[in-house]
């Protein structure tokens, strides 16, 4: 589709897709934040901007031009996959951090010192 082609509404709805969409991504950790310029994951706000276009999808249904409503869908698709991942590397993380950790605790059924033999 060509630039002259699109409407200036289908021009901002496009760009408040994008909007919504750049927001997941640096939410994600994808992407640095701008006003911080550092990578900070968070996955809540990342699901958050994932709902919000989610909803926008189901509230729009036969309301959208085709370009429009193939662009909402491929945007939500690719948000909802690469954030799964992302999730998933946090779990797995979490859960080396957690292995860690005990593996360095002293076993509590375990005894501290080993009784040297003709010890009482």
């Amino acid at each position: 589709m060509s630039q002259q082609n699109i409407s200036k509404h289908e021009q901002s709805f496009m760009y408040l897709v994008g909007t919504f969409q750049s927001s997941a991504w640096i939410a994600m950790g994808k992407m640095k934040n701008p006003m911080t310029d550092k990578v900070e994951p968070n996955l809540d706000q990342a699901s958050f901007y994932i709902n919000l276009l989610d909803m926008m999808q189901t509230k729009t249904k036969g309301n959208l031009t085709e370009y429009e409503e193939q662009m909402l869908i491929n945007t939500v698709s690719e948000l909802k996959l690469n954030f799964i991942e992302e999730k998933k590397k946090l779990e797995e993380s979490v859960e080396e951090i957690t292995d860690i950790v005990n593996d360095s605790k002293p076993d509590e059924k375990k005894p501290n010192s080993k009784k040297i033999s003709g010890e009482k």
